[in-house]
């Protein structure tokens, strides 16, 4: 139903929904901060009181948020009596979802990216008022962590046999002495899956964002590959030409306030013969009004996260989260790219594959 179809009243019960979607989203951050969620999966059900004193948290916000969760249908109640003593049980299937980090839907992460968004509403506001941006730095850690966690389970458990599906990659990561370079890489998962697939290459992450970087390291260090992954804070322009046989770029593309130049940069980087893979939104191929779910999230991104970020840094083009497949291959084209393809690589959650050669 386009907007001219809609009466009044459709459009106030569709936004009363998504008021409920955003009380509980925000709902789903404060049990995710608090440890709230994954007391009740480790030290089993509990009262508002036993889970404060678990977590060192006020029983009666305790007691307002179960009681929330359990009206909403997230929670159980596993046994009546007074407020305070009533008990809360948290299910399997809720479980995975808010504390699971290996799972696939694993989607309490999100909800920090938007309790990130928050605290920045003011200054969101004045650029869009004014110009300007509000950068990935100043959104913190809640975004950084959100986007890291969020991606986290795709690359452990789905980037190998992904790329293993496509000859032409597989193979040129699969060669003995491989060098890959994984360009914005964030909180590292997607360096440290790649390490895993493919034990032979070594790779190098490089991302302009300090505290993703130390973070990554850590990661690394906690996953034993710290002997072949290395992280450093740099800008990609810094690499030394024809030092890389295979180049990612995982959901960072449409960020860069100047993709073209990175790109050119990760093209002189390249052996003879080397390509480039990014991954990015799997949007639509043109702009359309009534988009599918997939449009509409990704629009929500880009208005509060990715496009600002992006335009913090001028000049910027200021992509946003929604670029379309022509959009990338004109980026290719600028930088120096000859051949540009989508990969058949589907069902890879929100992304879609491209390689640039």
């Amino acid at each position: 139903m386009n907007a001219t179809q809609q009466t009044a009243d459709e459009v106030a019960e569709r936004l009363f929904g998504s008021l409920l979607g955003t009380v509980e989203i925000m709902s789903v951050y404060v049990g995710d901060r608090l440890g709230w969620y994954r007391s009740l999966v480790v030290d089993g059900p509990a009262s508002a009181v036993e889970l404060a004193r678990r977590t060192d948290t006020q029983a009666r916000y305790a007691r307002e948020w179960l009681e929330q969760q359990a009206v909403a249908g997230l929670l159980e109640v596993e046994s009546e009596g007074a407020p305070d003593e009533r008990r809360f049980a948290i299910p399997a299937s809720t479980a995975e979802v808010m504390t699971d980090p290996t799972s696939l839907v694993y989607l309490a992460p999100l909800g920090r990216m938007l309790g990130a968004v928050g605290p920045a509403l003011p200054r969101l506001l004045d650029a869009y008022r004014h110009g300007g941006g509000v950068s990935w730095d100043t959104l913190g850690d809640d975004a950084r962590e959100s986007q890291a966690d969020a991606n986290r389970p795709w690359y452990e458990k789905q980037l190998g046999p992904a790329l293993a599906g496509v000859p032409a990659i597989h193979d040129a990561l699969a060669a003995p002495g491989c060098r890959v370079l994984d360009v914005g890489c964030g909180g590292g998962w997607s360096s440290i899956a790649l390490a895993r697939a493919y034990p032979g290459a070594t790779v190098l992450g490089v991302d302009i964002d300090q505290p993703s970087i130390d973070l990554a390291v850590t990661n690394a260090r906690d996953a034993g590959v710290s002997d072949r992954v290395r992280f450093v804070c740099q800008d990609a322009a810094a690499l030394p030409d024809a030092t890389v046989d295979v180049a990612f770029a995982f959901e960072c593309v449409h960020d860069m306030p100047r993709p073209v130049e990175v790109l050119s940069a990760v093209r002189r980087t390249l052996a003879p013969g080397g390509s480039l893979v990014v991954m990015d939104e799997a949007v639509a191929d043109a702009f359309a009004p009534d988009g599918d779910e997939l449009e509409r999230i990704m629009y929500g991104f880009s208005l509060f996260v990715c496009l600002p970020d992006g335009l913090s840094s001028p000049p910027s083009v200021g992509t946003g989260t929604v670029m379309r497949p022509s959009t990338l291959q004109g980026y290719g084209e600028a930088a120096g790219f000859g051949a540009f393809e989508v990969l058949p690589i589907e069902g890879f959650g929100f992304w879609r594959f491209y390689r640039l050669s």
